[in-house]
């Protein structure tokens, strides 16, 4: 089984979602890791950098080492995942893809289909436009067979996954109006990253709910380029995200209105049908929780009416690291290397 096992690398693998892309590929039973690089951890063993993966096969014993594009290019992966900041991420995949290997960005670099966008959102020029092109939108229920084709994977973002999933089949099947969507999103701290700053220390967060990155989420770029393309026109909405004190976990509440004439009783049985057949997308009447996703690659929807204002209020739940990271990026693996989509993931 070894030798049919595709060789992987994993660029970036001791922050939040790389560490849980770890936890995931080191029990792929269709995937050889054969690179991992940090520069604060080079020359360390990964179960001593990551010591929850201690003694997990031969992952473990992987070594540590600095990512440069010589070292990686002559590794012997197929397929490289890229859990690095946005601007960075560029960098690496450019020469990557240019070496034929196919690659896989949990990053925003290769979300959007275009540069002035990036710019925008992003405040900085787009690193590598001329790939924008190829680059496929990695969210598999919605992009499935450009995904099992694809050399270049933007995985999808956390926010925007939450988001997307409830909204993109109404608006594919005009149930919702377009023009009335109003989203408020919590998600665990894990989200912002590992790093180093005042806000995201312990007393800063524990016991605290706040809202960030007002009035333009980085997120809001993708979340409104993939609703415009479901509705067939340009959707703009109103997005606020708040960092809730719990490690992981994302929760997204969104307003909306059916479309004049459809009855909000058609609402969850659309959703239903659309996700039927999705194996980590679970439709239900019960209203979700994070706890119940924690972990997991599921994403928990449901839908309730007002009838008092006439809106509709849809809920949705992830684990941000898994559904909004890494499991994401495995689930995008697992469909271009023509593997069982939910392998390693259940």
């Amino acid at each position: 089984m070894s030798a049919e096992r595709i060789p992987v690398a994993i660029v970036g693998a001791n922050g939040y979602s790389g560490e849980e892309l770890c936890s995931i590929l080191a029990r792929h039973p269709g995937v050889r890791v054969v690179a991992i690089t940090s520069r604060q951890h080079a020359g360390k063993q990964a179960g001593e950098v990551l010591p929850r993966l201690a003694g997990v096969g031969d992952f473990s014993k992987l070594i540590f080492t600095e990512p440069t594009i010589d070292a990686l290019l002559q590794c012997g992966a197929e397929f490289f995942f890229l859990a690095l900041p946005h601007g960075l991420a560029a960098e690496f995949a450019v020469p990557v893809h240019r070496a034929g290997k196919r690659v896989i960005d949990l990053s925003a670099d290769f979300r959007l289909h275009d540069a002035a966008t990036y710019q925008d959102f992003y405040n900085e020029a787009h690193p590598a436009p001329q790939l924008l092109s190829e680059a496929v939108y990695g969210l598999p229920e919605l992009h499935r067979e450009e995904v099992r084709t694809a050399k270049l994977v933007g995985s999808a973002g956390c926010y925007p996954t939450t988001i997307l999933l409830p909204l993109v089949p109404l608006l594919r099947q005009k149930l919702i109006d377009p023009a009335e969507i109003i989203v408020s999103s919590a998600s665990g701290v894990s989200g912002a990253g590992r790093k180093a700053e005042t806000a995201l220390l312990y007393g800063e967060c524990n016991e605290s709910l706040r809202s960030y990155g007002l009035p333009k989420h980085r997120h809001l770029s993708e979340i409104e380029q993939e609703l415009s393309l479901a509705a067939g026109s340009p959707v703009v909405i109103s997005f606020t995200p708040h960092l809730a004190p719990m490690n992981r976990g994302l929760h997204s509440t969104i307003f909306t209105k059916p479309a004049p004439g459809v009855s909000p009783e058609a609402i969850l049985p659309a959703l239903e049908a659309a996700y039927a057949n999705e194996p980590f997308v679970r439709v239900s009447k019960n209203l979700p929780d994070t706890k119940n996703t924690t972990g997991t690659n599921f994403c928990d929807i449901s839908a309730r009416f007002d009838a008092r204002t006439g809106r509709l209020i849809l809920l949705s739940v992830e684990d941000n690291l898994v559904k909004g990271a890494a499991g994401q990026a495995v689930q995008n693996f697992n469909l271009m290397a023509g593997l069982p989509e939910t392998t390693g993931l259940l």
